[in-house]
């Protein structure tokens, strides 16, 4: 069994990477995870945040060398690249920006944080995102398919990282056919793909393996397409494959609805390819999973498996979450819970964290919503740990605020002036939270023994009708001026 947790503001100090699909993630030299570019509201970003897998510190380094345009350190702003490690360098080729392919070609040291562009020989790939690419053993890298703006791709390009020479693959017999949006897992001696979107837009579901890598084997390269038994995944493409163990997990990505419906479908399934069975089947999971995405990434750090990130065709998320083993000190963990920052704070932070959460587990039962805090996975939030509240603020008055309170009050006051019409839809997940919030605070000022304040202020049982909802994506249109209202009166006090 495994569990979803989501991430705790407690689990990392530092600075989280702002929300992103598109982008890339991967471990260098065991140490620390790479987060870089990647695409959020169409501005594509360039920028590298790293997580100290030792220290589970988040930070931005100080990045030296060449750049490409005005200035810049390292590549220019892109989304849908591959990046791969080898030892302690991350190598990042091609991506989009715009409409536009790309197809250089960088190095990034991590020991000094120095960016390289990269002249290579030989064979050189063309513009192209939405490729898959992985490690072969700890030189070289090969890269699979994408998109160059007017096909799509199936060829496959291995790269010595020693002698920065491309050499283009020539395989016979049945390839696959041409995808992008793909994966490409390095297991063992074989170079496993699955799913992508194809020529003419469909949705594939088909697992390949790619042999003839290894110099050592002497085997000519080869596709073979594998047919596992089990409970294989449903066609889709934007999806993460990640190695952990004896067993590849697929997570997320989307799909369509059917050829004649042609919408799209997002997943939040984790399916695991059993290396030692050779066959598909679920993993059993525990917990309120993430919300359905693709685009996003899925790094294994040690035992757990990291998610951030991704879109869902109306959002680009910013969050985090665990997937992690029974056993796992945080595996049951209540959402409600904060772990003490420092062991000074342990004791006293403990016994806030139990006083507020039984409040809370009395304000749901009151409220005759699911009294288990676990299974509600309802999380009360911060206003200064709520990232989409305070860039909402940022938007609203920009430089003019001095101080947090101020930043509080004014997006509240803008609330309270809007009218139901006039809220956008990006504005509905900090509203629903803030207005969880308020009545949160206004039952445990109240010391938890009852509702009277709040509910003096609503006609019968319609009050707080809102307080259970998770996510803002359960809203339907007719909920947003009845949240408004409720909201309006709560904030007003």
């Amino acid at each position: 069994m495994y569990y979803w947790v989501q991430a705790s503001p407690s689990d990392f100090s530092g600075t989280l990477p702002q929300p992103r699909s598109g982008h890339t993630a991967v471990i260098v030299g065991k140490s620390k995870l790479v987060v870089f570019g990647g695409l959020v509201d169409k501005k594509f970003l360039s920028d590298i945040t790293v997580y100290d897998l030792e220290n589970k510190l988040w930070f931005k380094p100080e990045c030296s060398g060449s750049g490409s345009d005005d200035g810049q350190v390292g590549p220019s702003a892109r989304a849908f690249h591959v990046a791969v490690s080898i030892d302690c360098n991350m190598f990042i080729f091609g991506g989009r920006f715009s409409n536009k392919r790309l197809g250089d070609f960088w190095v990034l040291d991590t020991e000094i944080w120095q960016w390289s562009e990269l002249t290579s020989l030989g064979d050189l790939p063309s513009p192209r995102d939405f490729a898959a690419a992985s490690s072969i053993g700890n030189r070289k890298i090969v890269m699979h398919g994408g998109w160059d703006g007017k096909k799509w791709l199936s060829d496959i390009y291995v790269l010595d990282t020693m002698s920065l020479e491309w050499m283009e693959l020539a395989v016979t017999g049945t390839l696959p056919p041409p995808r992008c949006g793909h994966t490409a897992t390095m297991v063992e001696k074989r170079l496993l793909v699955y799913g992508g979107r194809g020529g003419g837009g469909p949705i594939m579901g088909d697992l390949w393996a790619l042999k003839g890598l290894i110099e050592e084997e002497n085997e000519t390269p080869g596709w073979t397409q594998l047919k596992l038994p089990g409970q294989a995944p449903s066609p889709r493409c934007g999806h993460t494959v990640t190695s952990g163990g004896h067993y590849l997990l697929l997570f997320g990505g989307h799909g369509t609805g059917g050829w004649l419906s042609r919408y799209d479908i997002y997943y939040n399934d984790c399916i695991v390819l059993d290396r030692v069975s050779a066959q598909w089947r679920r993993l059993p999971t525990s917990g309120d999973p993430p919300p359905a995405r693709a685009y996003h990434s899925m790094t294994c750090v040690g035992s757990r498996y990291l998610l951030f990130g991704g879109f869902d065709g109306k959002s680009t998320y910013g969050d985090l979450w665990w997937l992690v083993p029974e056993g796992d000190p945080i595996a049951k963990r209540s959402p409600l819970e904060a772990l003490p920052q420092n062991k000074d704070d342990s004791v006293h932070s403990r016994k806030e964290s139990q006083s507020e959460g039984s409040a809370i587990l009395e304000l749901q039962k009151r409220l005759e919503i699911s009294a288990s805090v676990s299974s509600s996975g309802l999380q009360i939030v911060d206003e200064l740990e709520d990232r989409e509240f305070l860039e909402l603020a940022s938007g609203l008055i920009g430089d003019e605020v001095s101080n947090n309170g101020q930043e509080i009050q004014a997006v509240r006051d803008h609330w309270r002036k809007s009218a139901p019409s006039s809220v956008k839809l990006k504005e509905l997940g900090p509203l629903l939270r803030d207005y969880q919030r308020l009545i949160t605070r206004h039952y445990l000022a109240n010391g938890g023994a009852d509702l009277t304040p709040v509910e003096s202020r609503f006609l019968g049982k319609d009050s707080h009708r809102f307080y259970h909802i998770k996510s803002a994506s359960k809203l339907r249109m007719d909920d947003i001026p009845k949240l408004l209202e409720e909201y309006k009166q709560l904030s007003s006090d």
